[in-house]
């Protein structure tokens, strides 16, 4: 089901990708000054962001310079010519921003995760225009991240934009937060007019991985990135692992390959559509085996009722998914991709022969 948000232009005249770069945290003037010179020498139309009020687990640990720092982001621009951007979390970050003049405000993963929140900022923005983003929520809760969306369109924000910063998880992953790739695919079917911005900060937790996720993001057609960037980021106060240098920005922007999201050529569209038609057909043949093997499925269900046979069937179940992870491999599918297809088969013959057991006599 797709969102009712329809987008008018995030942010005017700018280009693809939309660079966002900054501190972590605003720290001192001196800091944001001198950070933000060395990224306007690195590309004027980046828009420059310093987190003014920083919500962190622990009350002992820096949580932002506070409504000064918004003083030194005016500074920015007058000296600079950078347009800025900085987190809000409640109505109060809202009206100061906008009396500073900030030009881009976004929503925190702590903040979207709550509702009253987001309503309470989607209140303060009623009747401007100022471009606001959403980062996703800390847990993969699409519905959760829309939902967000929906409540500042309501109150008339309509220049929204995503940041995909990765999700919380319990898999062993060598990110910070697992980048869960099809959540932010699900976030752009459903709301295929919504630019989305990825955060590789945050994704990764150290920069030496962020330019494998740089390219990763613009190889998935997203519009943007947002990368921690800092004068000195070995001694900054907060997330100093996760932020890299102004050259070091420099380097990894002119290393991006930026391609193209359809051919251009006819020739190249005809191969592309042909190659697309293909894949079409596979994918009906592939749905009407699936149909048939449900089918013997429900016949299955069927026998273990009338014999009074427990639905699971765990030895079978092990080999089975041990002969089509080996058969997979032999044809050159990941392990991980045929055990997750097999788990959503096995679970969905489970709920139809389920279904049968329960069916009244």
């Amino acid at each position: 089901m797709k969102a009712n948000i329809e987008n008018t232009a995030l942010l005017t005249n700018q280009k693809k990708p939309i660079l966002i770069a900054g501190p972590c945290s605003a720290e001192t003037e001196q800091q944001v000054i001198t950070t933000a010179k060395s990224i306007a020498a690195v590309d004027k139309n980046i828009i420059y962001r310093a987190g003014i009020w920083k919500p962190r687990t622990r009350p002992n640990a820096f949580e932002g310079i506070g409504r000064i720092g918004l003083n030194w982001l005016q500074k920015v621009t007058v000296e600079t010519g950078l347009r800025t951007a900085t987190e809000v979390a409640t109505a109060e970050h809202v009206e100061e921003c906008l009396r500073a003049g900030i030009h881009l405000l976004w929503i925190g993963a702590r903040t979207t995760v709550n509702p009253f929140s987001v309503q309470e900022i989607a209140e303060a923005l009623r009747g401007t225009d100022i471009p606001v983003l959403v980062k996703n929520p800390v847990t993969p809760d699409l519905q959760l991240w829309i939902g967000a969306f929906e409540r500042l369109y309501k109150c008339g924000v309509t220049r929204l934009g995503a940041i995909h910063r990765g999700f919380h998880s319990h898999n062993i992953t060598p990110f910070r937060n697992d980048p869960m790739w099809n959540l932010a695919i699900d976030l752009k079917t459903s709301c295929p007019d919504l630019p989305i911005i990825c955060d590789p900060s945050h994704i990764c937790g150290s920069r030496e991985l962020i330019p494998y996720i740089a390219q990763k993001a613009m190889d998935m057609d997203m519009q943007g990135l947002m990368i921690e960037t800092h004068c000195m980021p070995d001694i900054a106060w907060s997330d100093a692992k996760q932020q890299i240098t102004p050259s070091a920005l420099k380097q990894l922007l002119d290393s991006l390959v930026i391609r193209k999201s359809r051919p251009s050529e006819p020739v190249s569209v005809s191969q592309l559509d042909s190659l697309r038609n293909r894949i079409d057909k596979t994918d009906d043949e592939l749905l009407h085996l699936l149909m048939n093997r449900m089918k013997v499925s429900e016949q299955i269900g069927t026998y273990k009722r009338t014999n009074n046979i427990t639905i699971l069937q765990s030895n079978r179940w092990e080999e089975l998914l041990s002969n089509r992870m080996e058969a997979g491999a032999i044809m050159g599918l990941s392990e991980d991709f045929v055990r997750q297809l097999y788990l959503l088969i096995h679970e969905e013959s489970i709920r139809k022969q389920d279904a049968i057991m329960n069916l009244s006599t």
